[in-house]
């Protein structure tokens, strides 16, 4: 399937050097295209599904593809998206028009009329096709580009080198999963995203595991056994998710009665990335899935984990509770205050590394590498910024509590969003809550919670609210002034399990507040507007 398709790419004038934007949904073809580029030294850029025309034009614009790569329909919980309408949306748009459009039409999910000249039948074209052999390249010649959220202005398309990428990442399969090679391994991302790149595609391969590609959700399709059905089917060895999933999973089934019925005989440990995972959650997992969980972090920019428990260097299965994990080899993680100098431990600061950054790390941004160095290289020399707010402790473990923009400022006191979350996500009431800045004349800014209830509490929210207020008072004193709250029926995430913080404390504030593209679902602004406006 990939030397064919990298034939057909070939065959239709795709160079070394030369883009190929992959818009498609989680199924095999989204692979074979990935790894079809790399055969021949074509960059590419997958474009998370998610995505509506907008945003899609804009990275094609960016990228300007050779050729597009898409798929005729997605599978959604409650519905079908369509790819091939999006995807005209976006190339009446752009600038730069591909000169051709492969298309793979998946059975039974309905017709897509071809447009002469510019499409091609996936199936037709492979049915042609001959193998392709391997193109060689320099050992950091882009392999793809992928573009992060939060751009404004030109789009931020992180660059990654081939040779150190494919290193780092067949290292840490044993070095931090500890996964031998022939293992069962399920990063249940998507393939848009850096986890999808780097562990649902080529860490697993480049190691030789097999690896598990899942288009369903944690809930909802059909329920919330869905995960443990595939661990049991599979039987995987290792799993990679999002706390964002886990509590999702438990706000539907508390005691997770439908996983129960399943027999994960061969599963051995659980890793969590992509947001600061509360301890409440971490525990209950533990409890749950009776294997060590280990949270772990790192960057769309890093490539791969930057603090983590490398299990296969013999780090420990059972850390202190809130950590993400120590300094990967490679990483040389400091904290450092405003004036760019080192901090004691247990102290908030600025999570950088030092110079150089290990193989696998980006190289830059497309297109754009003076913001690269203004963005990442400017405000520490010598360092490159995380953009993250933690700590670390004695033995080195990091905390990682939030962007640094999620740092709320309290009279003068920064207080971190992430660590009054944790509090609350501790009142039994409570499945999942977002804590942003809110506008205060007399403070600057306050602490404001969003809360989710979880299924069938019967005590009254004004009680609920009370005894979370306390919670926090006792465990991160006065200081934090949290006394105000709402509860919602669902937080806005981004399709990575992320919460807008800054649009969320533009709209607790009543100010004009800026959706991006990439959350999940949109309307849910509405109905929190709607709720403090009752308030």
């Amino acid at each position: 399937q990939v030397s064919k398709l990298a034939d057909v790419m070939v065959r239709h004038g795709v160079k070394k050097g030369d883009r190929v934007v992959i818009y498609m949904p989680m199924i095999p073809q989204t692979v074979y295209c990935m790894l079809a580029c790399a055969r021949i030294g074509a960059i590419h850029s997958l474009i998370f599904g998610g995505f509506a025309s907008k945003e899609l034009s804009v990275r094609i614009d960016h990228a300007k593809p050779k050729l597009i790569a898409t798929a005729s329909f997605g599978v959604e919980p409650k519905r079908k998206v369509e790819y091939i309408s999006l995807l005209e949306g976006a190339l009446a748009r752009v600038h730069s028009k591909p000169d051709k459009v492969l298309i793979y039409k998946r059975p039974n999910l309905g017709h897509v009329p071809l447009v002469p000249g510019r499409d091609l039948d996936w199936e037709e074209e492979l049915a042609k096709a001959a193998c392709y052999k391997c193109v060689s390249v320099p050992s950091d010649h882009p392999l793809y580009i992928l573009y992060t959220s939060g751009t404004t202005g030109l789009p931020k398309g992180v660059v990654r080198p081939t040779g150190g990428y494919a290193v780092m990442l067949n290292w840490t399969m044993s070095a931090i999963y500890g996964i031998k090679p022939g293992e069962v391994w399920w990063a249940a991302s998507d393939l848009g995203w850096v986890v999808g790149h780097s562990y649902i595609c080529y860490g697993p391969l480049l190691h030789g595991n097999t690896t598990v590609l899942y288009e369903g959700k944690p809930v909802g399709t059909p329920d919330a056994g869905a995960y443990f059905r595939v661990l049991a089917e599979h039987e995987v060895a290792a799993f990679f998710t999002s706390p964002t999933a886990i509590r999702a999973i438990r706000q539907q089934d508390p005691e997770a009665a439908l996983g129960k019925q399943y027999s994960l005989k061969r599963f051995r440990t659980l890793f969590v990335a992509g947001e600061h995972c509360d301890v409440d959650t971490l525990e209950w997992s533990k409890k749950i899935f009776k294997v060590p969980v280990l949270d772990h972090w790192w960057q769309t920019e890093s490539g791969s984990a930057i603090t983590a428990s490398c299990i296969g260097l013999g780090n420990s299965t059972t850390p202190p509770p809130g950590q993400a994990g120590k300094p990967v080899p490679g990483y040389n993680v400091m904290i450092l205050d405003e004036n760019k100098e080192p901090v004691k431990a247990k102290t908030l600061g600025n999570i950088v590394v030092k110079l150089p950054l290990p193989p696998g790390a980006f190289s830059g941004l497309w297109g754009n590498q003076e913001t690269f160095q203004k963005l990442y290289f400017q405000k520490f020399p010598g360092y490159y910024d995380t953009m993250d707010a933690g700590y670390m402790d004695e033995d080195g473990y990091l905390y990682v509590l939030s962007r640094a923009d999620d740092v709320i400022n309290v009279a003068g006191h920064r207080i971190s969003a992430g660590a009054i979350e944790e509090c609350v996500l501790f009142h039994h009431a409570v499945a999942d809550c977002a804590v942003v800045g809110q506008e205060d004349p007399l403070k600057g800014h306050v602490p404001f919670a969003l809360c989710v209830l979880r299924e069938g509490i019967k005590t009254e929210k004004k009680m609920v609210l009370e005894e979370i207020i306390e919670q926090v008072r006792t465990n991160i004193g006065p200081v934090a002034a949290f006394q105000k709250g709402v509860f919602v029926k669902q937080l806005p995430k981004t399709r990575s399990g992320k919460i807008p913080r800054s649009a969320l404390s533009a709209l607790v504030s009543g100010k004009p507040y800026k959706i991006t593209p990439t959350i999940e679902d949109a309307s849910v602004f509405k109905h929190i507007e709607e709720v403090i406006r009752k308030k």
